[in-house]
């Protein structure tokens, strides 16, 4: 099987989103019986995406939890579902994502990730998808108290595994994030979907 060429010599990924789908509506939808308004403002009010980023950032979910249900009592069963039913905001792995990321293992390329991601909830999805514990390195935002798109999250990838910007092709749904690893001097590449990362994969030369 053909090697990639010297330029790129290892591929970083980005999880949520890239090889585990994520919504929180996949939960709450059910919850507010359909009443998508609600379910919004509940969203960007009460369990927002700042308050979430927290726990990526590493305060734990009891502590999550304990604080937003005191500020807000009458959404006690909302706020506490998100942590105990957390796994259903999480349904299913991409089995093109992780085929592409098997491919490429078999070829030899080494393959890390960094994920912005609660440290229990990922060691919980590391019992449910095996393939999670298949990467080279994994950067955890909750276990390092860094986010992307901190380009300090990308330095401990490349100093902790002895990585070259230039020889790495990073991955990821979010624009900044990808924006940031460029800056950094890595090939970034924007995710939408599997088939256009496998195209744009073979176009730096994986065969995939």
């Amino acid at each position: 099987m053909a090697q990639p060429p010297a330029r790129h010599t290892a591929v970083v990924f980005d999880i949520g989103n890239v090889f585990i789908e994520w919504d929180p509506r996949h939960l709450f939808a059910g919850m507010f019986d359909g009443q998508a308004r609600a379910m919004e403002w509940f969203l960007a009010n009460v369990c927002t995406p700042d308050w979430n980023r927290e726990q990526d950032r590493g305060r734990s979910w009891r502590d999550a939890v304990a604080s937003l249900r005191t500020i807000y009592p009458e959404w006690r069963e909302e706020i506490e579902s998100y942590d105990r039913r957390w796994h259903e905001t999480a349904p299913r792995a991409f089995d093109q994502t992780v085929a592409i990321f098997e491919r490429l293992k078999a070829a030899g390329v080494p393959i890390y990730a960094i994920t912005n991601f609660s440290h229990e909830k990922f060691a919980e999805c590391r019992e449910r998808f095996d393939f999670l514990g298949a990467f080279d390195g994994v950067i955890v935002s909750a276990t390092e108290g860094l986010l992307k798109p901190d380009p300090a999250i990308y330095q401990v990838l490349l100093s902790r595994y002895g990585l070259e910007p230039a020889a790495c092709v990073f991955i990821d749904d979010s624009h900044a994030n990808v924006a940031a690893a460029r800056d950094l001097g890595m090939t970034a590449l924007a995710f939408a979907d599997p088939h256009v990362l496998a195209e744009d994969l073979r176009r730096l030369g994986f065969e995939v």
